[in-house]
């Protein structure tokens, strides 16, 4: 089946822009290594969350649809790119998660 591309420039806003969010943003979060949850999942998470709010309510269980996941197992966090130890009582936006930061791990 032939695929015809879009040539030119993508004059259409984004659907996903920040500002259509309000106090919330988007996190993608992806566990490194895994064959079973093998891509990014997205969450809507506010800003103020805290950051063991947004692991134990979204986080966890997500990967808890893998049979080998152990909730508190997650180790060696990378925030877009960069190492980075998550502080449990600091909010999403005070440990530099922006919307649509790529928060990944290992197990």
């Amino acid at each position: 089946m032939p695929v015809r591309a879009i040539t030119g420039t993508y004059a259409f806003p984004s659907r996903s822009r920040r500002e259509l969010y309000g106090d919330d943003q988007l996190v993608h979060v992806l566990w490194r290594g895994n064959l079973m949850l093998c891509a990014a999942a997205c969450f809507r998470a506010p800003k103020a969350m805290s950051w063991s709010a947004f692991l134990t309510e979204m986080v966890e269980p997500w990967a808890s649809s893998d049979p080998d996941y152990v909730p508190g197992s997650a180790r060696d966090w990378v925030l877009d790119g960069r190492p980075f130890t998550p502080e449990p009582d600091r909010t999403l936006a005070e440990l530099g998660v922006g919307h649509k930061s790529l928060i990944e791990f290992w197990v």
